[in-house]
Parts: structure tokens; C-alpha cells; sequence
């Protein structure tokens, strides 16, 4: 294992750093890349057969040029359509990311859980698999929210946010049926988490559990034999095409110091 290669991080947007945060908690000196497909974005909108051929594509151009030791699809919709189909195409470690289901069962005591994800997302049978599998005694309500994801992604771009407009993208999912019985939501979108604080202004009752800290763990746990750098370097960024750039200063946190396009 070369000490440099480095961890590939995808998303369609920033979402994924919510997934990159907690891995460099647990492996500080790890080389990053990091590529968004702002080309198309959003997938949440694109149909499964575009996403199905698109992601495995652009992996492995990735993995030709910069020869990752694990890639990562930091992207909930990218995982639940192309998982398999990236596993299939590449000769390397892939994790995937998945709604945090079983967490979210564990926690909740009213028994009614929100799925808050992307359009694409919530609607695949991987979460019918999931909630039959870890929360069968639960009721799980789900709501798409394209708005969201570009809200995170203003966020990100340095815009003002406010609270009242990440309410008005989620309250279609509490007004559902049962909806006001939710007690804990799974953020089933990578985007989501960089809005917890308003999230937790918004609906300050509930409790809310992404996958971010248990892909970390399993990226860690992939590479726990591997050898790292003896310091840290600045991960590289990357963008497929035109995007709403985060700025330096805040991809800093995440230990990004330079932006590209592919």
C-alpha cells in the first residue's frame, strides 16, 4: 500500500463532507480527495438508469487518475441506486452510504420515525428493506426534499440560511399522518446534517441521527492495517463542472486547502 494514496470521497455536492468530518476525526493523517459531480446535480431529480451509468463512469475515471487505497460514496441516493453496479466496476474497497435506520429505531420511543431524504432516495425499496429489517415495529413517514440539499449547499457557499426556510422544506413530513407523533428523524441525505442547527431550531423536540460517524468507523476499521503519512495534508476538492464553490475558509474545518475542476 503506497502511504499516500488516498481516501475518495463522492457526492453529487458538499453533502459528503458530512461523512469527511468524522473520518478525519478518526484518521487525521489520511490524503483526501474529494469529488463532487456538480455537473449533475442534483441526483435526487435525475432518473435511477442515468445515476446507474453516470456514478460507475465517473468513479472509475477517478480511481484511474489518482489511485485511491478506498472510495467512498458519500451520497445516500448514489448508494441505494449504484452501489452494486461501482462494486462491480472497480477493483478496490467501496463503502457505501446507507439511511441510518437502525440507529434511529434504537432511539426512538413513540415509534414513528421520519425518513428525510431526497426525492430518489425515499422512494427506493433499500429503505422498505431496511425499516422491515430494524424497525418493523415502527411507522416510518418519509419525505423528499430537493429544497433542502440546496440549501445545504447555499450554506456551504457562504449564503444565510434561515431557520424558517429549512421548516417550510421539512414540515410537509410532520404534517403527514402520524407525522406529529415523530420523535426521531433519520437524515437520509448527506447534504442534511450541515444544516443541524437549524434543524434542531426548527424542531428543537426531535432527535435526529445521520450515517456520518458509523461510515467513519468503517472506512477506519477498512484501513485499520494501512500504513498513513506522518502529518496531515490538505485534501484536494474537486468539481465535474460550474458550482456554487464553498469558500477555503470553510472547507478548511475538513482539511480541504484546494479546489479544482476535473
Amino acid at each position: 500500500m503506497n502511504v499516500n494514496a488516498p481516501i475518495l470521497f463522492f457526492d453529487s455536492g458538499v453533502g459528503g463532507l458530512s461523512v469527511l468530518g468524522p473520518t478525519r476525526e478518526l484518521l487525521p493523517n489520511a490524503p483526501i480527495i474529494y469529488a463532487a459531480d456538480s455537473a449533475g446535480f442534483p441526483y435526487g431529480k435525475r432518473s435511477e438508469a442515468e445515476i446507474a451509468s453516470r456514478v460507475p463512469a465517473l468513479l472509475g475515471r477517478l480511481v484511474e487518475r489518482f489511485h485511491p487505497r478506498i472510495a467512498v460514496i458519500a451520497c445516500n441516493t448514489a448508494s441505494t441506486i449504484a452501489l452494486d453496479h461501482v462494486r462491480a466496476a472497480l477493483d478496490l474497497p467501496v463503502v457505501g452510504t446507507v439511511p441510518a435506520i437502525k440507529p434511529a429505531a434504537e432511539m426512538s420511543k413513540s415509534r414513528v420515525i421520519g425518513v428525510l431524504g431526497t426525492e430518489a432516495t425515499v422512494r427506493q425499496p433499500y429503505v422498505d428493506d431496511l425499516a422491515a429489517k430494524f424497525a418493523a415495529d415502527c411507522t416510518i413517514i418519509r419525505h423528499g426534499s430537493p429544497d433542502l440539499v440546496e440549501l445545504a449547499e447555499a450554506k456551504l457557499g457562504g449564503e444565510e440560511v434561515s431557520v424558517e426556510a429549512v421548516r417550510a422544506a421539512a414540515q410537509p413530513m410532520f404534517d403527514a399522518p402520524g407525522g406529529e407523533r415523530i420523535d426521531t428523524v433519520v437524515l437520509a441525505c448527506t447534504h442534511f446534517p450541515l444544516l443541524d442547527d437549524e434543524f434542531r431550531a426548527a424542531f428543537p423536540s426531535v432527535s435526529y441521527v445521520d450515517g456520518g460517524p458509523g461510515i467513519a468507523r468503517r472506512i477506519a476499521y477498512l484501513t485499520r492495517e494501512q500504513p498513513w503519512p506522518p502529518e496531515a495534508s490538505e485534501g484536494l476538492m474537486l468539481f465535474t463542472g460550474p458550482a456554487r464553490h464553498p469558500s477555503l475558509g470553510m472547507l478548511s474545518a475538513y482539511g480541504i486547502g484546494e479546489i479544482k475542476s476535473l
